[in-house]
């Protein structure tokens, strides 16, 4: 996503010169949401062929796309990328290589263990459902409740085990997420937290207290990692997990390098830190900034991050970003259909996750945007209007 809207970008802000696209992928570029959400679903409800690529015209937009293309090596001093099929030369470059799935130690090679991050890995798993396979989920964030969704609608039998005590522990407070256990039961999956794995067999998952889930399938979600090992030794600058360092105008520490998407952590004034943020809408918003800049000007990149989920018969979202120190205020019952959640910092809305209560996300992302200001009682009572909250 964020390289191929970074060409179209290119296009519609009028530079009218070379543009050259590598992915190391065989397909054509896709949309990856779909992948652990309509195209599973898809599966589950009769194995329809879900198309998930952008509907873009490379050709009209004389956009040169070179598929299969692996990049190798970067020669920031010659302008040079060291590609598996040669060497490309640039004047200007984004780098959009996104990011990898995390791996479970001693897992390479299993024909039962699954990622779940490119369009082969979703191709893969839908025999998986279409054979009602009982499935092991490691990791219960966002991917593995999605995948857990379409598993069993498809009819699998599905167990989640996670390494924290709850749900989503590294996303949001257990105040939050502890409701969220609720619905894995409601759905028929055996969600087992406190529960590291200390194993995979052949069909079989070993746990940390030695205990065994029978396992035909294995879907990994334990997180994803920047695709930035390429990067090794060149003059583009990584954090302490591979991230490519970005200024505000999301500049690389390379001449004429940017970075765009989940590869690329950048600094926000708006919430005071530097943010990674590997969702959809990052890879729409940057490439609008880099371009912009890359065609000479000087625009900073601080968006309001957003992302959604859907789960369990749940719509889930959430915009902003929000800290420990910041003051969480419940609007509506988290025990209920609907609900969400607040952010405030000094009475600055900073941060919201609604559930099924897409009123309350629309408002609130402009909220934030212009930092308003809301009164903390007001806005807990869910059949007030965000925006009549604002002091």
């Amino acid at each position: 996503m964020a390289g191929v809207q970074t060409a179209v970008e290119l296009r519609q802000q009028g530079w009218r010169g070379h543009i050259t696209v590598l992915g190391d992928e065989p397909h054509p570029p896709y949309d990856r949401p779909p992948l652990s959400k309509a195209v599973l679903l898809g599966a589950a409800e009769g194995g329809e062929d879900v198309d998930v690529r952008f509907d873009v015209d490379f050709a009209a937009l004389d956009v040169d796309l070179r598929l299969g293309v692996r990049a190798e090596a970067l020669r920031a001093d010659k302008h040079e990328i060291v590609t598996d099929t040669g060497v490309v030369p640039y004047d200007k470059l984004v780098l959009a290589t996104g990011a990898y799935a995390v791996t479970l130690p001693g897992t390479a090679g299993l024909e039962n263990v699954y990622p779940l991050r490119t369009l082969d890995d979703a191709s893969a798993l839908r025999p998986v459902l279409a054979r009602q396979r009982q499935v092991v989920v490691v990791g219960a964030g966002w991917i593995g409740a999605e995948f857990a969704t379409a598993a069993r609608q498809a009819g699998c039998p599905v167990t989640v085990v996670e390494a924290a005590d709850r749900p989503l522990a590294g996303a949001l407070p257990a105040a939050v997420t502890e409701p969220m256990r609720a619905w894995y039961g409601e759905s028929g999956v055996d969600l087992r937290t406190s529960t590291p794995v200390a194993a995979v067999d052949p069909g079989e998952v070993v746990l940390a207290d030695s205990s065994r889930l029978p396992a035909e399938a294995v879907v990994v979600g334990i997180g994803a990692r920047p695709e930035t090992g390429w990067l090794g030794g060149s003059a583009v600058a990584l954090d302490e997990i591979g991230a490519v360092r970005a200024d505000d105008r999301l500049r690389t520490t390379a001449p004429d390098v940017y970075a765009v998407g989940d590869c690329a952590s950048f600094p926000s004034a708006r919430y005071g830190r530097r943010l990674l943020i590997h969702h959809w809408d990052n890879a729409v918003q940057g490439p609008r900034t880099a371009a912009a800049n890359l065609l000479g000007g000087d625009e900073p990149y601080d968006p309001v991050p957003y992302f959604w989920s859907e789960q369990f018969g749940r719509f889930v979202q959430y915009a902003g970003h929000h800290g420990d120190e910041d003051t969480m205020v419940l609007r509506g019952d988290p025990e209920a259909a609907s609900w969400t959640v607040l952010w405030l910092r000094d009475s600055t809305l900073v941060a919201l996750l609604a559930v099924d209560r897409p009123r309350d996300l629309a408002q609130a992302r402009k909220l934030i945007t212009r930092s308003a200001v809301l009164d903390p009682a007001v806005a807990a009572d869910p059949a007030v209007p965000l925006k009549d909250a604002v002091r």
